[in-house]
């Protein structure tokens, strides 16, 4: 997830990020799962490309969502990984 501190939508991403990992955790124990945060302030490159979107939450590497994650959008999305 690119985030930056103190962004409302970013805590309410993260949220929501965190509940769907727990609901799977707790369905697919043999499922590991980590949520990686990135600070756009930190990164230039990041800032340059993702400044009006935040939060971006990503997938492998490919944007999957911005702004406001759906968490069966999310759920599905997880699930068509395995």
């Amino acid at each position: 997830m690119i985030s930056k501190p103190g962004c409302h939508l970013c805590e309410e991403a993260e949220a929501v990020v965190a509940r769907v990992l727990a609901e799977l955790a707790v369905e697919q124990p043999e499922i590991s799962l980590v949520l990686n945060h990135k600070n756009i302030l930190d990164d230039p490159q990041l800032h340059a490309r993702y400044a009006e979107e935040i939060p971006v939450l990503l997938i492998d590497g490919k944007v999957h969502n911005y702004w406001r994650i759906d968490p069966v959008r999310f759920r599905q999305a997880l699930d068509a990984l395995s």
